[in-house]
């Protein structure tokens, strides 16, 4: 069997979405060819290397304008040119297609869906099309092509009832959550991951990601950093920078101005967020749909941070209104929060178990087992 993930390079989520399911094949299945193919940077590198740039700097600069073509793209002449472009863009990846000779193309991304929906609808193509969308709310660029595309997999129940609303059949669609790593599924030895980080057993541990994919709203973000450190009470933190450079100097002043080095420990870039997660209590990030899956697989509460308007504001409201997170506004005190939600243990406890209503942590291997066993 033949199979071809694609994916593009528009934020970490898609990209480690496709990794997981392909890591998940090569590991469990015999007599299966895999590859994983970024499918703008095959089809155009010069366009995929503008618009992921173009993507990043808009994120991370001005938002607000991501925002509104977010939004723009569900519907009107954005939607269209967004659709008749990948159009145009989908004869060069025939060539691809055609030279695969694919049984099975799974998409994480959807210019991916669209391309072979247009090429399958056009009669280029007879492979069959799966779709994996990975946030917790739908956007009908997932859609377009869905009369040809044959397994959508969605978050949660409420996305299956829209996309059934968008009469897309019932069967197509599988509530499966997000694709994450197989490591959010082993069972680790906590004292050993507690004494490697120098951390205490008796205190609540507080996960901090603070770089973001972009190093977006570094001062807002270096601001709830430090409500978190100066309070007076029985925590610990563990604040990952990333590949941020700034972001870690400015953690490392604040631990410094308050003589908290016993307490909070500095991580530039790790691979342990399996590990990390297993000994936390709560999850201070940006709602991206990857990070929230492997916070609700390790039964995490989730304190919401910078969202990028669009998908990641939508996730956040999505998330509070189920009552896993606590979302940090720009008009917030972000001191106020923080300690009424630290000392409020009924509450976090609260927010903790909502956390396996949504929990999917075997979404990449229901998935495989779906597309692959059926």
């Amino acid at each position: 069997m033949k199979i071809l993930i694609f994916y593009a390079s528009y934020g970490g989520g898609h990209i480690n979405a496709a990794k997981s399911i392909n890591d998940y094949i090569c590991s469990n299945y015999k007599n299966v060819d895999i590859e994983l193919i970024d499918c703008m940077k095959y089809v155009n590198k010069a366009i995929e290397k503008v618009t992921s740039v173009a993507y990043r700097e808009m994120a991370k600069k001005i938002p607000w304008a991501w925002g509104r073509i977010y939004s723009d793209s569900q519907k009107g002449p954005l939607a269209h040119i967004t659709s008749r472009s990948n159009k145009i863009l989908a004869i060069k990846l025939l060539k691809l297609l055609r030279e695969k000779n694919a049984d099975l193309i799974i998409s994480t991304h959807p210019f991916g869906s669209q391309m072979c929906g247009y090429l399958k609808r056009k009669g280029k193509i007879s492979s069959k099309i799966a779709t994996v969308m990975t946030d917790f709310a739908p956007h009908d660029q997932w859609l377009v092509g869905s009369d040809f595309t044959d397994y959508y997999f969605v978050a949660h129940e409420k996305m299956k009832q829209y996309l059934i609303s968008k009469n897309i059949l019932k069967d197509k669609i599988f509530v499966t959550g997000i694709p994450i790593s197989n490591r959010f599924l082993l069972n680790y030895n906590k004292n050993e991951i507690i004494n490697f980080y120098n951390l205490s057993n008796n205190k609540k541990t507080v996960l901090f990601f603070g770089g973001g994919e972009f190093g977006l709203g570094k001062n807002r973000t270096v601001s709830i950093f430090e409500s978190f450190v100066k309070l007076d009470c029985n925590i610990q933190i563990v604040a990952i920078a990333g590949k941020n450079e700034k972001m870690k100097n400015a953690f490392n002043e604040i631990v410094n101005k308050y003589n908290k080095s016993d307490s909070v420990k500095i991580l530039g870039y790790t691979n342990q967020v399996p590990e990390l997660m297993a000994i936390s209590d709560l999850v201070v990030t940006k709602p991206g749909g990857l990070t929230t899956s492997e916070s609700l697989a390790s039964n995490l509460p989730m304190v919401i941070i910078n969202p990028i308007p669009g998908q990641e504001e939508e996730n956040a409201e999505f998330l509070e209104n189920k009552g896993i997170a606590v979302w940090i506004k720009k008009s917030d005190d972000s001191d106020l929060v923080i300690k009424n939600l630290i000392n409020d243990s009924e509450k976090l406890n609260l927010m903790k178990i909502n956390t396996s209503i949504l929990a999917k942590p075997h979404s990449t291997e229901n998935i495989c087992k779906i597309l692959l066993e059926n």
